[in-house]
């Protein structure tokens, strides 16, 4: 993984961030990746995101090494707590006003997030409805 380190830290400057701080997390097989110009990248952080995992992947895929996730300047673990504490308000509201409550379409992972924090609730049901980017989670009282 040392290798793999290096190469997205060489990929990171060749992109033309100085001294970008690249770590490796063995047990989530996660790198984080923290990059400094914040006001250049937090703009176009998803889209970077998604780009640079790809460029990542392909390396990886070449190279025969194990897949990893990069998460740059902490986007995705926000992501997720935003996701989770979105998921705890639906289902409060969904319990107070006993209806239905919809959540804004979502991926897969994180549709996965709103499922796993909730099927703890006996007074709760999930379920994902639509198609394709317009799926999305429904939190239903019981």
């Amino acid at each position: 993984m040392e290798q793999l380190q290096d190469t997205i830290k060489n990929l990171v400057e060749k992109m033309g961030f100085d001294d970008p701080s690249v770590s490796f997390d063995a047990d989530g097989n996660r790198f984080s990746v923290l990059i400094k110009e914040e006001n250049i990248i937090s703009r176009f952080l998803p889209n970077f995101i998604l780009d640079f995992n790809y460029l990542v992947k392909l390396i990886t895929k070449k190279n025969d090494w194990q897949p990893v996730v990069i998460d740059i300047n902490n986007y995705r673990k926000q992501r997720q707590e935003l996701i989770v504490e979105l998921a705890k308000a639906a289902a409060r509201k969904a319990v107070a006003t006993k209806e239905p409550i919809t959540l804004p379409p979502m991926n897969a992972f994180e549709r996965r997030l709103v499922h796993t924090e909730l099927m703890g609730r006996p007074d709760l049901t999930t379920e994902s409805m639509g198609e394709g980017k317009e799926r999305h989670v429904i939190v239903k009282p019981i």
